[in-house]
């Protein structure tokens, strides 16, 4: 019998008519003969009534309290869709994290999953039951409960594929697939059939919205492969695997153009070009928890430089009051935000061995009139900062360029 892990997102459960469809949906992939575990979030916007109700009752909510108000929302939603798989007559039983034994560490909002004990949902799977394991939560090594950020439900999802060893991890939300760009602002975006996992990785570090981040870093590292489908339509959707050699040769050069505007700009002026200082100030950022990503250094003259590099929006101020306590060490000028920007990349296996992909980009910029800020690249990534009014025209033309138009 082969298992099948599948996650179903806040939308997919929004209400009790959607959790009957989901539910229905479940009982028929159980009646064909699979052994089924769903994960599961909180139903449409409650974890958001939740936070909004902590912050009425308290400025600065702690962590763990936080921690265990928010995991409610997962809690609530599995009950009822286990009530509603008995209904159908197939044998279902709801866990908490920590009762399918999914250990953390003890960093309350964002914890990393350490290992997951999955003994007991072994044996419900053992005895004919399907599992359902609310998302987003596990126990830490000290026995609190802790959440696990951002895309917490479908991390939660692939660890679970691949403690069980399922055959596949199937993960259900309200797009229809993995898309060449973002169809809302790309109308002639299509949706992609298969994707490998170091391209979904990119996509999904680069404004890819579809999946988590650390979702895909857990399937590629145990190779689960992965299946993103509408929990609407529950048409076939796009696989995200290992795809080896196994690429059509005639296929596009690039697979997919991704945006994201939540970030800013931090740039550093009159820094000294001595060793160490970058080093210093990108540790200070480091322990304050501040996640940079790109970063630009320009050559010295006169024995003076400048670093650009670029932070989330939200964690913009903190990265400047960072930068600023560090002032005198360094003796640099000064700090300047600009949050006015946005990220465009382009991203494909066969970037690997096509010279000129990078240039065609640039010149495709360039003939729409967007200028360029800065410019960081990978094996199969290539991203640039331009102006945030520009972007979607960036990613237009982009798509465009490189023939990806449906």
């Amino acid at each position: 019998m082969s298992l099948i892990v599948q996650k179903f997102g806040g939308t997919s459960v929004a209400d009790p008519e959607r959790i009957a469809a989901v539910a229905d949906h479940i009982a028929r992939t159980r009646k064909q003969g699979h052994g089924v575990v769903v994960a599961v979030s909180a139903m449409g916007k409650s974890t958001d009534d939740l936070i909004r109700l902590a912050n009425e009752v308290a400025s600065n909510p702690g962590g763990r309290e936080m921690d265990m108000l928010l995991t409610a929302g997962e809690r609530i939603s599995m009950a009822l869709l286990s009530m509603a798989i008995i209904e159908r007559g197939i044998p279902a039983v709801s866990f908490t994290g920590s009762q399918a034994g999914i250990v953390t560490d003890s960093a309350h909002g964002k914890a990393k999953i350490l290992e997951i004990k999955a003994d007991r949902l072994q044996e419900a799977l053992d005895e004919g039951q399907v599992c359902i394991v609310a998302g987003f939560q596990g126990v830490s090594t000290g026995r609190d409960i802790t959440t696990l950020g951002r895309g917490g439900s479908d991390t939660t999802a692939v660890a679970l594929a691949a403690a069980l060893r399922a055959d596949v991890c199937e993960i259900y939300t309200d797009v229809s697939g993995v898309y060449s760009a973002d169809p809302r602002i790309c109308p002639r975006a299509r949706r992609l059939t298969e994707v490998s996992f170091d391209e979904m990785l990119e996509m999904a570090a680069t404004g890819g919205r579809v999946l988590a981040l650390r979702s895909v870093e857990f399937a590629r590292r145990y190779n689960v492969p992965l299946h993103v489908r509408s929990s609407f339509t529950w048409e076939p959707g796009t696989w995200v695997r290992d795809l080896g050699e196994d690429r059509n040769m005639e296929e596009a050069v690039v697979t997919g153009v991704t945006h994201d505007a939540s970030e800013a700009k931090l740039t550093i002026t009159d820094v000294p070009d001595r060793p160490g200082i970058a080093a210093l100030v990108f540790r200070s950022l480091a322990s304050a928890g501040v996640n940079v990503d790109m970063i630009v250094q320009n050559v010295s003259h006169s024995s003076l430089t400048d670093i650009s590099f670029t932070v989330p929006s939200d964690e913009a101020a903190k990265a400047e009051a960072v930068v600023v306590d560090q002032l005198g060490t360094i003796g640099a000028d000064g700090v300047t935000v600009d949050s006015d920007i946005a990220r465009v990349s382009i991203i494909g296996a066969g970037m690997k061995s096509h010279p000129g992909v990078a240039a065609t980009m640039f010149e495709t910029l360039a003939d729409n009139g967007l200028n360029i800020d800065m410019i960081s690249t990978s094996t199969i990534r290539t991203s640039c900062v331009v102006r945030r009014d520009d972007v979607e025209r960036a990613v237009r033309s982009l798509h465009t360029a490189f023939g990806l138009d449906a």
